[in-house]
């Protein structure tokens, strides 16, 4: 059976060759992204496989089902870069990879804390240059704090967890707060009462219409002075300039993000001898309290291995006729 898989790198491809050979798949990979200019590419493939940047439109979705698309695997959890409506006019089943390593990304989450609070990368650059001061690179404890997590799905949840082994106090904002966590000591607030206490403030929720710039400038008048905020979940949770904006000002004190608005034309390609094309991301760049890494937190041996385990399972399942747990439920 074959299957097209797009925007594919290198890091990832002998993790899904090892998968698709055990189950008989035969996987021929485009580097390019999927999008209006690039589906024909997809012609006679009875599977298309694709990632978070790949851009799944009306458009897009009407041309697979023309060509002879069956079914759509995403190697990913998220899938707000599809028309699930149109996915459903064309009969099209999305499988997703609902939790391929909820630790990857929360252990990433508290790696960027670590690093702003600490001046890490600061005081690398700076032993390089030879520079052995002190000056400038004082954190907190993070011991007492309060760490406000919005969302506690399986990546907030271990997140939240590990935040109280060191010693933080722990708020929380979701419709479905989780039980066990409750149990350890997780308060659930509502959202502006998370604003308001929270020292740390780190996202972890879908990417969606309620959830759209859910860090915009009313939100964070809201927030403590100096805050800190991380998002490794989804760029569009966070309005740029309202971010920017705040930066300048020092309302918020530091920022990690691992996911940014408009990443899809910069991630993953190489600008290191050309002009990069965001000047919203080039200003963050600039500041020496932000950290931008290029959505990377998903990114271990056992995340891709799970990814690619999970997608291959996913496509063997909906050839074989068998339920699909994995299935992006479309109606709503």
């Amino acid at each position: 059976m074959k299957v097209a898989v797009f925007d594919t790198h290198n890091y990832e491809k002998q993790t899904l060759l090892t998968a698709a050979k055990r189950q008989g798949f035969s996987l021929h990979f485009f580097e390019v992204r999927l999008n209006a200019e690039t589906v024909k590419l997809a012609s006679g493939f009875p599977a298309v496989c694709v990632f978070v940047n790949d851009r799944l439109s009306e458009e897009v979705l009407a041309e697979l089902a023309g060509q002879g698309c069956q079914v759509i695997a995403l190697r990913c959890a998220g899938f707000n870069n599809v028309d699930l409506k149109a996915a459903e006019r064309h009969n099209l089943p999305l499988l997703r990879v609902p939790a391929y390593s909820p630790h990857a990304v929360a252990e990433f989450a508290v790696g960027l804390i670590l690093t702003l609070n600490r001046k890490l990368h600061r005081a690398y650059h700076r032993v390089h240059d030879m520079d052995f001061r002190l000056d400038g690179l004082m954190g907190f404890d993070l011991y007492n704090k309060t760490v406000g997590v919005i969302g506690t799905g399986q990546i907030g949840k271990v997140f939240a967890q590990i935040m109280l082994g060191f010693g933080c106090h722990v708020v929380a904002s979701d419709p479905d707060p989780d039980k066990d966590l409750i149990e350890r000591g997780v308060n659930y607030v509502n959202l502006n009462d998370l604003f308001k206490t929270s020292d740390i403030i780190s996202l972890h929720l879908p990417l969606n219409k309620n959830t759209q710039h859910i860090i915009d400038k009313e939100a964070i008048e809201l927030m403590k002075p100096h805050v800190m905020l991380i998002n490794t979940g989804r760029g569009g949770l966070i309005e740029t300039r309202a971010l920017i904006d705040a930066l300048k000002a020092n309302k918020i004190g530091s920022a990690g993000l691992d996911v940014y608005e408009e990443e899809e034309q910069v991630f993953f390609h190489d600008f290191s001898e050309s002009i990069m094309p965001d000047d919203a991301l080039a200003r963050l760049i600039t500041f020496p309290n932000v950290l931008v890494t290029s959505h990377q937190a998903f990114l271990t041996k056992e995340a891709l291995t799970n990814i690619a385990d999970t997608t291959i399972d996913n496509l063997s399942g909906f050839f074989a006729g068998k339920p699909l747990q994995n299935r992006v439920e479309i109606s709503r």
